[in-house]
């Protein structure tokens, strides 16, 4: 009754529908009370969403459209993310599926992480829920101003170890509280952005392919060479490539990996990861 009173109250008139934008999005995810909110909070320069030392304040996936010198974008503040089985009440696991989907929707996922605490468990498997996703990763290490900076390196070596699954992934310090590189990341954000709808010219492919083939080529699969006919880019958003081979199975994953190091580091390809198919040659 109270809808129908509000809805004849407030008559909404129709409007000529007008093309959707898509724009990209960047998702801020971590564990609970990692400062999710106070990072958006000081990227946007205004209070706009909920700060408190409670864990778990933020329940829904907010999304903030943000314009950064020309480039549009949507910033998601999600909830926290924490292992399922300390989660007890039903509002807590719909935040989590939320936090969770907003990835996968993701363009960016910023995982914040509280660097005065360490790198946790979670940290680390909200990473993985990234890279399954192929979606760009950045990590903010927040709080910077707690942590001394004899400090900074054991954090830095511990993220090496803990994270060593996501090598690819651009990390930063920066904290929330005082502001100190927080538009730095989002500057980071956008160039890593572009990175992941960027696409590479086939010909300028197959010419950085032909080189880097003489100098490493590939491994015997049982006893026979493999042949690495050419390669394309079938898409952007991650950066997907096919290679051409004779022996797909025979690819090994150390070859795959140093022929994504390659092409990263050729294409500038930044805080992105790189995905390669292996096909047969067909005739």
């Amino acid at each position: 009754d109270l809808l129908d009173a509000l809805i004849e109250a407030f008559p909404v008139k129709p409007e000529p529908a007008k093309e959707e934008v898509v724009l990209p999005r960047f998702a801020v995810v971590g564990r609970p009370n990692a400062g999710k909110s106070s990072f958006i909070n000081a990227l946007i320069g205004k209070e706009r969403f909920m700060v408190t030392d409670i864990a778990g304040t933020t329940r829904d996936a907010i999304d903030t459209k943000f314009d950064r010198f020309g480039f549009e974008f949507n910033l998601v503040d999600t909830a926290g993310i924490r292992r399922r089985v300390r989660v007890h009440e039903p509002s807590d696991r719909i935040a989590m599926t939320m936090a969770e989907r907003a990835i996968e929707r993701a363009d960016v996922a910023v995982l914040v992480i509280d660097a005065s605490e360490g790198i946790g468990e979670m940290d680390a498997r909200i990473a993985g829920l990234v890279a399954d996703a192929g979606r760009v990763l950045l990590i903010a290490l927040n709080k910077r101003d707690l942590v001394p900076a004899a400090r900074m390196k054991e954090i830095e070596s511990e993220l090496d170890r803990k994270l060593q699954f996501v090598p690819w992934a651009h990390r930063m310090w920066c904290s929330a509280h005082t502001q100190k590189g927080v538009l730095k990341i989002l500057d980071e954000a956008t160039r890593c952005y572009r990175s992941f709808a960027s696409r590479v010219k086939t010909s300028a492919l197959n010419r950085f392919f032909a080189g880097i083939v003489e100098k490493h080529p590939p491994p015997l699969f049982q006893g026979k060479p493999i042949r690495l006919y050419y390669i394309t880019q079938a898409q952007t958003k991650p950066p997907t490539f096919v290679l051409s081979v004779n022996y797909p199975e025979g690819m090994h994953f150390s070859y795959r990996r140093y022929l994504q190091n390659q092409l990263r580091e050729s294409f500038g390809f930044v805080g992105t990861p790189i995905r390669l198919l292996a096909r047969a040659k067909t005739k």
